[in-house]
């Protein structure tokens, strides 16, 4: 137990026995109760003085004046960053994830589906991950595939696999030799370059090179400006159903204005975009949310990775009163079995 945050040793041990009895039983916490169920080794008069200075300090709060305290946002956050002790991932569910992960579909997007169905399950709350971020996208190939002497298929393949695939007529004939060998071209100069950095002038020179003409470089052109604008973040999410069984959410109304503000991958987005990039996990408490409508929640994030580039955040949203401990155990498992999983994903 450390006794960080400005707090003295017995501040600090009972405002983590308020976090983890309030956690337990989303009832306000009273002196009586922390004498009673936990060895605090002073008074109940000593312990209720020490509440009143914990909510002085911006700690705790008193819903009424006859209730016990809950934590403050201040509370939970000196809670997760200086008291909380770590916890391991229970081996069933470590094996549950492990098992369910290694039968999932081998095409990226299942399995994200699948892990983050799972992580609604095991977590009890609203699971949500980022799909590894396209503006990580590597090019790996352009297929040019020949249909007829006027039109044929373009389709750009990256590290996230299929990026755009687009269908180009020309006014002029082609033969289908001169699609493999632009391709080649193409493949030859630009794989493994970042996607955002391709731009048409890499295509002209190939093109010029060769003696493409204009219809058909530009109609690469389309299609590697159709990739980069597939680059906007894509998130699965599963479980928002878990948070009407919470406590804090039986005012419909109050859950109806949440669930409409989840429903939007931007907002769920936005609500991780600062942590993105970051390699360690990260705690959002409450108003640091930014949107009034989620005082009431936080979300725990943790980065997996897809390859040597990509990287995406899994995450879960519930109330306030989440076990931190448990959910943050429960996010870094998941995703370490996830990037493992990911190493060897089929790319189509």
């Amino acid at each position: 137990m450390k006794g960080e945050g400005g707090l003295d040793k017995r501040k600090a041990y009972i405002l983590a026995t308020v976090v983890y009895e309030y956690i337990a039983t989303a009832e306000p916490v009273g002196s009586n109760t922390l004498t009673q169920k936990y060895n605090l080794g002073v008074s109940s008069a000593t312990v209720r003085n020490e509440l009143a200075e914990l909510e002085a300090g911006g700690y705790l709060v008193q819903p009424h004046t006859s209730a016990g305290r809950v934590p403050s946002d201040a509370g939970y956050r000196t809670y997760v960053d200086d008291l909380m002790q770590p916890e391991e991932l229970a081996g069933d569910d470590r094996r549950r994830i492990r098992d369910e992960l290694r039968d999932a579909s081998r095409e990226l997007d299942e399995i994200i589906d699948h892990t983050t169905r799972l992580v609604g399950r095991l977590s009890k709350n609203l699971a949500f991950v980022t799909k590894p971020q396209p503006d990580t996208q590597v090019f790996r190939h352009l297929q040019l595939i020949w249909l007829s002497p006027r039109s044929g298929v373009a389709i750009v393949v990256t590290s996230l696999g299929v990026a755009a695939q687009s269908l180009f007529e020309l006014a002029s004939e082609i033969h289908a030799d001169d699609l493999t060998r632009f391709s080649n071209a193409l493949n030859a100069r630009l794989s493994n370059r970042p996607l955002r950095d391709i731009g048409e002038d890499h295509v002209a020179a190939a093109a010029s090179e060769l003696g493409i003409d204009d219809e058909l470089r530009g109609a690469v052109t389309q299609a590697l400006r159709a990739a980069r604008s597939n680059e906007g973040a894509t998130i699965a999410s599963a479980g928002a159903q878990n948070l009407l069984d919470q406590p804090e959410f039986q005012d419909l109304r109050k859950l109806r204005s949440i669930l409409r503000i989840v429903e939007e991958q931007k907002t769920l987005y936005d609500l991780v975009a600062d942590a993105i990039g970051t390699e360690k996990p990260s705690v959002i408490i409450g108003q640091e949310l930014g949107l009034d409508e989620l005082t009431d929640l936080s979300v725990v994030t943790v980065p997996y990775r897809f390859g040597e580039h990509a990287v995406g955040m899994l995450s879960i949203l519930g109330p306030r009163r989440m076990p931190y401990g448990r959910l943050l155990a429960l996010a870094s498992g998941t995703a370490e079995t996830l990037s493992e999983r990911l190493s060897d994903v089929e790319l189509k």
